[in-house]
């Protein structure tokens, strides 16, 4: 779970890997494998940082930059299309205890700490 300026901290880095390779691939030719691998680790670290996201949300949270709950979860009241499951976990970094929440239709699932 990375906040938003680590994330934009990691693209930059990325981007900067990225153009480096290219920059190796430029000088050398296609000679190099430090440039290609340059290139793909800096394209991974863009795309890490552009679709990490917080444990345990939805999208929905995400798009609207909900606070987190505890635990990671989400807060606020569920739809009612959200059934209580008999699946807990205890999260290893909040050690809060987490209830699973799953929409029978589609299997979409939310995340709610209890307690």
């Amino acid at each position: 779970m990375l906040n938003p300026t680590i994330r934009v901290l990691a693209f930059i880095l990325g981007a900067l890997v990225f153009l480096g390779g290219l920059a190796e691939l430029g000088v050398r030719g296609g000679d190099t494998g430090a440039g290609v691998w340059a290139i793909l680790i800096g394209a991974g670290m863009m795309v890490v940082a552009v679709l990490q996201r917080s444990r345990y949300r939805s999208d929905s949270a995400e798009r609207d930059h909900a606070d987190p709950g505890p635990g990671g979860g989400e807060t606020g009241s569920l739809e009612p299309r959200f059934l209580p499951t008999t699946e807990t976990f205890v999260d290893p970094t909040s050690h809060h205890r987490m209830r699973v929440y799953v929409d029978p239709r589609t299997g979409e699932r939310r995340y709610r700490a209890e307690g």
